[in-house]
């Protein structure tokens, strides 16, 4: 397989990261181009609108889940454990990816929160032959969404109750317990 241009890779970096940082309105062509250090035309070279570089964004989104699922399929601790694990926030690819493309759905941008569904599906099918039933399902899924939430609420500075270490572990033992 080969891998796409550094350049282009770098423009959707730039593109991802005004997302977090500023939102989608700041997330324009020319503040890209810019944040990205390549010329306008440099951009359109690899994306030829803004709409492009979202419909990028959501491919790297979705690509980016599925290697998690893989990783968590792998994992020696259990999927349920690796999930529950992953799911704090800690600036990964994958991390900054799913907020970058949560902003656009917050703005209305229909592909972006089908694609964010699909990612959870995607999860959530991956996870059903780990756990006993659709409640403990999803149990595991609200578990791990709470984790993310309050991993992202410190990214914004808001002081949030954060489970880490021993406590970690223990919520993990605890959900297992409860859903396999």
């Amino acid at each position: 397989m080969s891998r796409p241009p550094l350049a282009r890779e770098a423009v959707l970096d730039a593109f991802t990261r005004i997302l977090v940082d500023e939102g989608e309105r700041a997330a324009t062509v020319d503040a890209t181009a810019r944040s990205a250090g390549v010329s306008k035309g440099g951009l359109l070279y690899h994306f030829n609108s803004k709409s492009a570089l979202e419909a990028a964004l959501v491919e790297r989104l979705e690509k980016l889940a599925r290697e998690d699922v893989e990783e968590i399929e792998r994992s020696t601790e259990g999927a349920v454990a690796a999930h529950i694990r992953s799911s704090q926030n800690t600036g990964s690819a994958l991390d900054v990816t799913i907020l970058a493309v949560s902003r656009l759905a917050q703005n209305g941008n229909d592909a972006a929160t089908a694609s964010l569904r699909r990612v959870r599906e995607l999860w959530e099918e991956s996870l059903r032959g780990h756990t006993r039933d659709e409640t403990a399902l999803q149990i595991v899924l609200l578990v791990s969404d709470g984790l993310y939430f309050n991993a992202v609420l410190d990214l914004n500075a808001v002081p949030s109750p954060r489970v880490e270490g021993a406590d970690l572990d223990k919520l993990i033992a605890a959900v297992v317990a409860a859903t396999t």
